[in-house]
C-alpha cells in the first residue's frame, strides 16, 4: 500500500537531527508552560511534524520531559569538559578558572529560553532521573572547585560547594527573566560577579542550634491566613495542577465548601498568594527607605529582610518561580506589575550604591540575587539559623554591590 502524500512529505522535509529539533523545542514548551501545561500534540505542532511521528521517537511526555531536562543538564557537562583533558593547563587556576566561566556564561545564553527548566521542574524527574541531573551538577561544580581549590587552598569543603554553587546559581538566573544586555556585556558582568563571588571570605558558619525559623501559621491565625498557609505547603509539595480544592480543605480540616467563602477557586488562592508575596517584598523597600537613606544601607538592610523571609517560607520563593505560569490571567498583569515595580526599586537603589554599573546591569544583578537565595536555601536545606542566615546575606551583598 503507497504511503499517503502527507506521510512522503513529511519523510522528505525531515531533518538528519530531528530527535535533536525535538528535544530544543520541547525544553523551550516545558520551560514555558511547566510540565502539566505541555502535550505531545502541542509539541508536534510546534515542531512542525504529526503527533504520530512524535511517537517514533518518543513513547509519551515523561520522556520528551526527561530527555529535555538531562540535554540542558549535559551541555553544562559538556561545555566544561575541556578541565579533564589532558593537556588542559593543570598549572593555571586563572586561566581554568575564566575558560569555565566563559563556557558556562556562553552555554546559558544559548539556552536562555529553557535553561532554567532543569532548577525549576525538575521536581517531576523519576528518582533515577532525578539521580543523573545530581550528578551531572555535582560534575560541573567539581570542574569549578578545581581551580577554586588551587587558587584558595584554605577553603573548606562546604566553603567550595557553597562559592561553586553560587556561581552557578548566579550565571543560571540569567534564563529567569527577559532582561536585556549585549551578549558581551553580560559575560563580562557575570565574569565580574562571579570572581567577586571566588574571592570572597565568607562569615564563619559554625555548626549552631540558633534556630531564627518563626511559627507556622496554623488555625490560630484565622481560617483565612491558615487556607493560604497549607495551599503553599501543597503547592510546592505537589505543584499547582495536582492540587484540588478538596486537597486544601482536607488540610485545612474545613468542608471543600468553606473555601468558597474567602475564593472563588484555585487559581484565586494561588493569586492571593502572590499578591501577597509582593506586597510583602514591597512592604520591606517602603518601610527601610523611610529610615534610611543612604544606598548602600538600604540595599544591605533589603536583603536582610528578604532573606529572612525566604528562610522563613522557603517554599514561597519556589513556588514563585515554578507557579507563574498557573496564575489566572485576569491577576497576572496586576500581580507582575508589582514584582516589576518592586525589582525597579531595588535596582535604583543598587546602582545609586554602585556608580560603576548601569542600570541594565543592576537590573542583572537584582535578578541573580533572588535566584541566589533560592538555590543556596535549597543547598542549605533552609538550615535558618544567623550562620546560614549571615553566609546568604553575604553573597547577596558581593552580588548586588560588589566586594566589601
Amino acid at each position: 500500500m503507497a504511503a499517503s502524500p502527507d506521510v512522503r512529505s513529511e519523510r522528505r522535509r525531515r531533518p538528519k537531527d530531528r530527535k535533536e529539533q525535538i528535544a530544543r523545542v520541547s525544553a523551550d514548551a516545558f520551560s514555558e508552560l511547566g510540565y502539566h501545561g505541555v502535550s505531545m500534540e502541542g509539541i508536534a505542532g510546534r515542531v512542525g511534524v504529526s503527533a504520530a511521528s512524535l511517537y517514533r521517537h518518543y513513547a509519551g511526555k515523561y520522556e520528551l520531559f526527561r530527555d529535555a531536562v538531562l540535554a540542558l543538564g549535559n551541555h553544562l557537562v559538556e561545555c566544561t569538559a575541556f578541565v579533564d583533558e589532558p593537556d588542559a593547563p593543570a598549572d593555571d587556576p586563572v586561566w581554568t578558572w575564566d575558560h569555565l566561566v566563559t563556557a558556562l556564561i556562553d552555554t546559558t545564553l544559548k539556552n536562555r529560553t529553557s535553561g532554567g527548566l532543569y532548577r525549576w521542574e525538575g521536581r517531576y524527574l523519576r528518582e533515577e532521573d532525578q539521580a543523573i541531573l545530581n550528578d551531572q551538577i555535582k560534575l560541573v561544580n567539581r570542574r569549578l572547585q578545581r581551580p577554586l581549590s588551587q587558587l584558595r587552598p584554605e577553603l573548606r569543603s562546604r566553603q567550595r560547594w557553597t562559592l561553586s554553587s553560587s556561581v552557578l546559581s548566579v550565571i543560571g538566573s540569567i534564563t529567569d527573566h527577559r532582561a536585556h544586555l549585549p551578549d558581551d556585556q553580560i559575560h563580562t558582568f557575570f565574569a565580574r560577579i562571579a570572581q567577586d563571588i571566588r574571592n570572597t571570605d565568607l562569615p564563619n558558619e559554625e555548626p549552631t542550634t540558633d534556630l531564627l525559623r518563626s511559627s507556622s501559621a496554623g488555625a490560630a491565625a484565622g481560617e483565612y491566613e491558615h487556607i493560604l498557609h497549607e495551599a503553599l505547603l501543597l503547592f510546592h509539595e505537589r505543584g499547582y495542577r495536582d492540587t484540588g480544592m478538596e486537597d486544601i480543605a482536607a488540610a485545612v480540616n474545613i468542608p471543600t465548601t468553606s473555601l468558597y467563602k474567602y475564593f472563588s477557586g484555585k487559581g484565586a488562592i494561588l493569586a492571593a498568594i502572590y499578591r501577597r508575596a509582593a506586597d510583602r517584598v514591597s512592604g520591606d523597600m517602603s518601610t527601610i527607605l523611610a529610615t534610611t537613606d543612604n544606598p548602600r544601607d538600604v540595599v544591605c538592610e533589603c536583603v536582610d529582610a528578604y532573606v529572612r523571609r525566604s528562610f522563613d517560607t522557603p517554599e514561597l520563593a519556589y513556588v514563585y518561580y515554578v507557579e507563574r505560569g498557573n496564575v489566572p490571567a485576569p491577576d497576572r498583569t496586576a500581580i507582575h506589575n508589582i514584582q516589576r515595580a518592586t525589582i525597579e526599586a531595588w535596582v535604583r537603589q543598587v546602582a545609586a550604591a554602585r556608580p560603576d554599573i548601569t542600570e541594565d546591569q543592576a537590573r542583572f544583578a537584582v535578578h541573580a540575587a533572588f535566584s541566589l537565595v533560592v538555590d543556596l536555601g535549597r543547598l542549605m536545606q533552609y538550615e535558618h539559623t544567623s550562620a546560614s542566615h549571615a553566609v546568604v546575606c553575604h553573597l547577596l551583598r558581593t552580588t548586588l554591590l560588589g566586594p566589601a
